[in-house]
C-alpha cells in the first residue's frame, strides 16, 4: 500500500532541488489515487508539475501497486491551505473569512507562522466630497481564520 509518508518523502526530495516550490496538500485515496498540489514563491509552471510527476512515478512500481497520479498547482481561486501561501502573498489583497462569520477584505502586511497575519483594511465613510477613507490594521491569529482567498484584480 502506498503511504502518505512515502509520497511526502518523494515530494520533499524534489522540493529540495527546487527550493521555490512548496507542497500545499497531498491526498491518497484507498484506491491509490494520488493528488499533489504545489505552489511556488513566484509561480508554478507546467514544467514544474511534469517534473514532480515524473519524479514520483519514477520512484513507484506499477507492477507492485497500480496508482493514478495528479500533480497540479494550487488554483488562484482556492483558499490558502499552508502558511507559505500567506508569506508569498504579502502585500496582496485577500478576503479573510473568520470562523465567527466575519469577513475582512484587505492587504496582508505581515505574517508569522506561529501567530497569524496583520491585515490592512480601508473603509469608506461619508458621501460625495465628504467621503473619507479609514485605514485600519487587524491582527488575526490563524486559529481565528476559517479561510483566506486571494482577490484577483483585472
Amino acid at each position: 500500500m502506498l503511504t502518505k509518508e512515502y509520497i511526502l518523502q518523494l515530494v520533499d526530495e524534489f522540493i529540495t532541488e527546487n527550493e521555490s516550490i512548496f507542497i500545499v496538500s497531498l491526498k491518497i485515496t484507498p484506491g491509490n489515487n494520488i493528488e499533489v498540489l504545489i505552489d511556488a514563491n513566484e509561480y508554478v509552471s507546467m514544467e514544474n508539475c511534469i517534473a514532480l510527476s515524473r519524479h514520483i512515478e519514477g520512484s513507484l512500481d506499477r507492477e507492485k501497486e497500480d496508482f493514478s497520479l495528479i500533480v497540479s498547482s494550487a488554483g488562484l481561486s482556492q483558499p490558502f491551505k499552508v502558511y507559505r501561501q500567506y508569506e508569498k502573498n504579502k502585500g496582496k489583497h485577500v478576503n479573510v473569512f473568520l470562523k465567527e462569520g466575519k469577513k475582512y477584505s484587505g492587504k496582508i502586511l505581515s505574517s508569522e507562522e506561529d501567530k497569524g497575519i496583520v491585515l490592512e483594511t480601508v473603509n469608506h465613510t461619508g458621501k460625495g466630497k465628504k467621503k473619507t477613507n479609514i485605514v485600519e490594521t487587524h491582527t488575526i491569529s490563524f486559529d481565528q481564520i476559517d479561510k483566506t482567498k486571494l482577490v484577483i484584480k483585472i
